[in-house]
């Protein structure tokens, strides 16, 4: 069964996980920040191996496509508003946490509907480097004060989601662009096999 899959189970891991990492936030602490990263960490790792294990093993699935990005959207935006509400996303983070999860949504909507008219669009490297660079900023705004003294790690995470942010909009530029340039090219195609359909009857 496709869902048994280790991929896939290690998708859904990453979705099983959101309640314990939600729940680290209300135990007070420096070792609940710690078990919390070690969670977003640990499911983070499971986005790349997922992913390389469905490949290698040739398991790859309608159900993993699905979760795969539902999963990573999950992750990322309950996490950013819990970090949001307990006042430990620095203010000037507040922006670049903004525009990441406006461009979570865009490209699902978008995704959705080149779904619907099978379509896919690859994830480019450009967009896995802002992945990348976006679970870290996001795991060290985590640790946030409880990290070393001499470490500014409220400061370093902020500037990581600020780096994350830039390339959320240039990655979803691209995404945007190759969308409507699909849904371009299915208009004209209906466009043109409205007239057809018009001249058969005509004729």
């Amino acid at each position: 069964m496709p869902l048994r899959s280790l991929p896939n189970l290690l998708t859904l891991s990453r979705i099983l996980v959101i309640p314990a990492l939600v729940a680290s936030f209300y135990i007070p602490g420096e070792t609940a920040r710690w078990f919390a990263c070690a969670l977003f960490s640990t499911a983070g790792l499971t986005d790349w191996l997922d992913g390389r294990l469905a490949r290698r093993w040739k398991q790859q699935s309608d159900i993993g496509r699905f979760l795969d990005p539902i999963a990573d959207k999950l992750l990322v935006s309950a996490t950013l508003l819990m970090l949001t509400a307990f006042g430990r996303l620095p203010e000037g983070a507040l922006l670049p946490a903004l525009v990441i999860l406006c461009r979570e949504i865009l490209v699902s909507g978008l995704r959705e509907y080149l779904a619907g008219i099978r379509v896919g669009v690859p994830v480019s490297r450009l967009a896995k480097w802002k992945t990348v660079i976006q679970m870290t900023a996001i795991g060290v705004l985590i640790i946030g004060d409880a990290g070393p003294q001499v470490l500014p790690l409220r400061t370093l995470g902020a500037g990581l989601l600020w780096v994350a942010a830039l390339l959320t909009l240039v990655t979803g530029y691209d995404y945007l662009r190759a969308g409507l340039l699909h849904m371009a090219r299915a208009g004209g195609r209906r466009l043109r096999g409205a007239k057809s359909s018009k001249s058969e009857r005509l004729a």
